[in-house]
């Protein structure tokens, strides 16, 4: 079957700089797994916070499924990841470091099951931005200059 990629967070490699990956699978309602295959779904405040050896995703809004009519889901409740408790021990110990987040990076389904890659990230301070933004420009002014003949 393989992947089929529903939302991506790219505001996340603007923002952090990702140090690891993470798989872990969701607990969804019926409706929000309608909903997430229509793609209804943001990204852009989530997060990932540990609370009493478990991990939750916090502030992702999957909209309502609109055929569901008044049996819907929350659409920003905080869902539970399914992850082993060696990783979650693990990422429990890299968070208290400083500087240090777990962000959803994007939510796909694989071999039917909704997966979310939730990545350990630091932040970028403010110049550290507008350098990958330089560099990023930079790049895209010597692929038009040099067009197909030089891969980047």
């Amino acid at each position: 079957m393989g992947e089929k990629v529903v939302a991506t967070n790219k505001q996340v490699y603007h923002n952090y700089q990702i140090l690891e990956k993470y798989e872990a699978g969701m607990v969804l309602k019926g409706t929000e797994v309608k909903s997430l295959r229509e793609g209804n779904v943001n990204m852009r405040d989530a997060y990932v916070r540990i609370d009493d050896g478990e991990a939750y995703i916090v502030g992702l809004y999957i909209g309502p499924y609109k055929p569901a009519g008044r049996l819907q889901h929350d659409p920003t409740r905080k869902r539970k990841l399914l992850l082993h408790k060696r990783e979650i021990l693990k990422l429990m110990g890299r968070i208290q470091e400083k500087g240090l987040t777990l962000v959803p990076t994007r939510i796909y389904f694989k071999n039917g099951k909704a997966k979310v890659e939730i990545a350990l990230a630091k932040g970028k301070a403010k110049y550290e931005k507008r350098e990958a933004l330089r560099e990023k420009d930079i790049k895209r002014e010597l692929a038009k200059k040099y067009k197909g003949r030089i891969k980047l």
